[in-house]
């Protein structure tokens, strides 16, 4: 986002989390759906986009139009949410529309977390990613851009039946409709880091031949947090193809000490010579 967006962003996130502050989680989850919908009718109202984010509109005059479009057919918390999102400046449209359904994201994770299931549910996202990577088939299937979303939401619903809470199935949908203009592996991804963002926490993704222990996950969890000077989340990722040895990627940052890397190396050296 450019800085009048963010800027706009920041004080309705700032909003959102004095609304969290005093209601039930229940509610709160009903209020983030409403967002997330009305996310959805920006993403195919280009026209109300524009409206919505016109500089030469007030932020009075939009707000308005938005109230006298969508008064008495979402809750009134997430009315006055979205009337004070577009109350700000937008340098463009399609940031606005960002803003919605991150705001949308954002109060599905609260709502988690003021339930005390935000750790599983960053889990839950994680581990579905993962089911959906070691299966091709499955991973086209939710993939497929002419495949109707509502069908692939289907698909994904019915694989997490009883297996993930409400709001991690929520969040899945939202991945599926490309959160952030991001394909559907990187939006859960995005997800997943936004969970652990709520948390305090920087993730790390730890790649290994075989799976750690969990007195080795904790000690590198902690060699990391000791690093990074904050809190790591550790997902792991089983690929017998580096062969042994740990990869480890936090940010940008990569840290590769696989057997496969140094192979690698060794073969690349002696191509040079």
């Amino acid at each position: 986002m450019q800085a009048a967006s963010r800027e706009s962003y920041a004080v309705a996130a700032e909003r959102l989390d004095a609304y969290v502050r005093g209601a039930e989680p229940s509610a709160v989850a009903t209020t983030a759906d409403d967002v997330l919908s009305v996310a959805a009718l920006l993403r195919g109202e280009p026209r109300l986009r524009r409206a919505l984010s016109e500089p030469a509109r007030s932020g009075d005059d939009r707000a308005a139009l938005l109230n006298g479009i969508l008064a008495g057919k979402i809750g009134a918390d997430a009315l006055d949410l979205l009337s004070g999102l577009v109350a700000g400046r937008w340098s463009t449209p399609s940031e606005l529309l960002d803003g919605t359904e991150r705001l949308g994201v954002e109060a599905l994770l609260a709502s988690a977390d003021a339930a005390g299931d935000l750790g599983e549910v960053e889990d839950e996202l994680f581990r579905f990613g993962q089911v959906v990577a070691g299966q091709s088939a499955l991973s086209a299937a939710l993939a497929d851009p002419i495949a109707p979303a509502g069908q692939r939401a289907g698909l994904a619903r019915e694989l997490l039946a009883g297996k993930a809470r409400p709001v991690t199935v929520r969040l899945v949908e939202v991945a599926l409709g490309g959160f952030g203009g991001r394909s559907f592996t990187g939006a859960l991804t995005r997800l997943v880091e936004l969970a652990a963002d709520r948390r305090d926490r920087q993730v790390a993704y730890v790649t290994v031949a075989a799976p750690l222990s969990e007195s080795d996950e904790r000690r590198l969890g902690a060699r990391l947090s000791a690093m990074y000077g904050r809190e790591v989340s550790v997902k792991q990722t089983v690929d017998p193809e580096v062969l042994g040895g740990v990869s480890v990627r936090v940010g940008s940052d990569l840290y590769d000490g696989t057997v496969l890397r140094r192979l690698n190396e060794t073969r690349n050296a002696l191509v040079q010579r």
